[in-house]
């Protein structure tokens, strides 16, 4: 049997990593929690120790000590400060024997049982002496002063051992250790990226639908006033005339129907063109540059189709699907059908071809990239093969190490597991589809704890042009709330559709979520003042995000109790500080819920014993609780729930 990769000390189970040995994921400015399982043969006392580095040098950028918590497990906290740059970094864990807490350890159970203990105080003072090269001069004179007392014979036994036994002295060697003592576990590969990966709030809308770039500009202001930060964008690509769909995906085109611009590609271009209706590219600049000066940032569409009007149709035949009678195969999810997209063989059986395609691909990226686009949402990728995403994507980012795409991948949860590890920044998730009280509970929980944590970022969406689900579908505007409370709240990134804030809920039938009249297939004007909007609500529920640190991390959701099924308690705190927020959703958009909590006061860091200011951020009202079991009446028709801060009285 191979012995290979063991030592004297073992050390097993880091994390964070990945299934298959991909990058974890970490953002600049975040505290990432590092842990293991550290042991060995006998009864010696252990300690353990992460050291983080960049992945291209050999200079340490922080060292963290880990905690013994119990049953072999060591745990601390690796803060990635805001000066990092993203990029590629690595840590290890290194574990060794704490010669001294253990010598501290055993000679006070001898001591105390009336043993003789003169080997042991020459031992000790031994083991101090060996550590007096590794100490900074102040330490290093306390240690001196423990040794020169372990060995005065003159000197009364208590006081001696008092010396080197001092709590004083073993901080002052917390963490102190001789290089050959050390056993170093596997090296951890981690990706560090710009904060956005982490927290965002996205707006998505059809450019089209605003007059094109002009109009967009023009909607801009108004996008970030209700606190976005990210706009993204329909795809803006000339659009293919055959096989056109009409309105509500039919088969047939009328003359002012605008096509699906997901059919990309046609006379005027392919994937690097602008239709023409929209503007020109100077125009598309002109958006990129004021969502900047905004504070902004545009998001493009990466959809590797093409319509059949697309240059590469008749270039590159070769990367295409073809039927035995000749004809390209058309896109087809049973059953759904998309005759105006003609689907990429990503896996020609030529490898030259594969390259070139591949590469063109590519090079769409690189394109958008010099004109100042940062990230991407793209469209399907469990539909390609997952070997070019791992090749794409860390390609991109070797070049543009700031650049994050989000996987919009509705497909099996191994799939969109396997797509955030081999890259993908942020990931669509089933929140849309999770609406009771335990599917909720169940689901983030498993989202924001490892394994998933280390790697995937969800983003959740109460709403997109394809889905109009669960509460929402003919709901009523309190529908419309809680759901953009819960998808604001219980994850840090979120999107909502272009819509959303005017409580649009007409759903294709009884059987098909998707909108009534979408607009995926024709231009939607809006009147954005119309009465009833939800966009006060929305900003208000972004500004609470914004001043919450606890509403801006994954991790730390932690669900608490309640009798009706109809109220979800959550609370989000902030591991740097003292940031506590707690969560009660009333899910029923029709009625009134009242119910007593049952709250884990100690992981909500309150009192037991006194009473603590609830604040909530959305009336304005304070409530002062005591105990663990408060009262909550909530109705939908004044606000979907609680977003209360916890704090202290005293």
């Amino acid at each position: 049997m191979s012995m290979a990769g063991l030592g004297r000390i073992v050390v097993d189970d880091v994390r964070p990593r990945t299934p298959g040995g991909w990058p974890a994921k970490a953002t600049c400015g975040e505290v990432v929690p590092v842990s293991a399982d550290v042991f060995t043969d006998g009864h010696d006392l252990l300690a353990a120790r992460a050291r983080f580095r960049a992945a291209a040098s050999e200079a340490e950028l922080r060292t963290v000590p880990l905690a013994d918590v119990g049953n072999d497990r060591f745990e601390g906290a690796l803060e990635l400060g805001d000066d990092l740059r993203s990029g590629s970094f690595e840590f290890v864990v290194e574990a060794w024997r704490d010669h001294y807490e253990t010598w501290r350890r055993d000679v006070r159970v001898k001591a105390g049982a009336g043993q003789s203990i003169a080997v042991e105080l020459e031992e000790g003072a031994g083991l101090l002496e060996s550590l007096l090269p590794t100490l900074a001069p102040g330490a290093r004179t306390r240690v001196e002063r423990a040794v020169w007392a372990l060995r005065d014979e003159q000197r009364p036994l208590p006081s001696r051992l008092d010396a080197a036994l001092d709590d004083a002295l073993a901080a002052s060697l917390a963490g102190v250790v001789l290089p050959e003592w050390v056993t170093a576990g596997p090296l951890m590969p981690l990706w560090v990226d710009r904060p956005a990966a982490r927290f965002s709030t996205w707006y998505e809308l059809f450019p089209r639908s605003e007059r094109g770039f002009q109009g967009t500009r023009k909607r801009l202001p108004a996008i970030r006033d209700m606190g976005f930060d990210t706009v993204y964008l329909a795809p803006i690509h000339p659009i293919g005339t055959t096989a056109r769909k009409g309105g509500d995906n039919t088969l047939v085109a009328g003359p002012r129907d605008p096509g699906s611009p997901w059919a990309i590609g046609g006379p005027e271009g392919g994937h690097t063109a602008i239709h023409p209706e929209l503007g020109s590219l100077d125009d598309f600049d002109d958006l990129v540059a004021d969502a900047a000066g905004l504070g902004m940032e545009v998001v493009l569409d990466y959809a590797l189709q093409c319509s059949p009007d697309h240059p590469w149709v008749s270039e590159h035949p070769e990367w295409f699907h073809h039927r035995p009678d000749g004809t390209i195969k058309y896109a087809e999810n049973p059953p759904k059908k998309y005759q105006d997209i003609y689907p990429i063989n990503f896996w020609p059986a030529d490898d030259a071809d594969r390259l070139a395609l591949w590469s063109a691909c590519r090079d769409v990226l690189e394109f958008w990239i010099a004109r100042g686009i940062r990230s991407f949402r793209v469209d399907n990728p469990h539909t390609k093969p997952m070997a070019f995403w791992a090749w794409v994507i860390p390609d991109v980012k070797s070049r543009h190490p700031d650049v994050l795409f989000l996987a919009e991948a509705f497909t099996r949860p191994k799939v969109m597991a396997k797509l955030a590890e081999i890259g993908f920044s942020t990931s669509y998730t089933y929140f849309t589809w999770r609406t009771t009280k335990a599917e909720l509970a169940e689901y983030v929980t498993e989202l924001s704890t490892p394994p998933l944590a280390d790697y995937m970022r969800p983003m959740f969406w109460p709403n997109t042009p394809d889905i109009l689900s669960g509460p929402l579908r003919n709901g009523p505007p309190a529908a419309f709330r809680l759901r953009l409370l819960l998808a604001a709240t219980l994850v840090p990134s979120y999107g909502m559709y272009s819509g959303y804030e005017l409580c649009e809920n007409e759903p294709q039938s009884d059987q098909n979520e998707e909108y009534r009249h979408s607009e995926k297939y024709e231009v939607k004007p809006r009147d954005w003042g119309a009465p009833g909007s939800l966009a006060p609500f929305v900003s208000a529920v972004n500004a609470i995000r914004r001043a919450h640190p606890a509403l801006q991390v994954l991790r730390g959701t932690r669900f608490h109790g309640s009798s009706k099924e109809e109220i979800l308690v959550y609370s989000r705190v902030d591991p740097s500080g003292g940031d506590v927020v707690l969560c009660v959703v009333n899910l029923d958009p029709h009625g009134v819920q009242e119910d007593t909590l049952w709250l884990d006061l100690g992981a909500l860091g309150m009192p037991g014993d006194e009473p603590y200011d609830a604040h909530d951020e959305l009336t304005g009202r304070t409530f002062t609780w005591s105990g663990h079991t408060p009262y909550v009446r909530l109705d939908p028709a004044e606000a979907p729930g609680h977003v209360l801060s916890l704090k202290r009285r005293s």
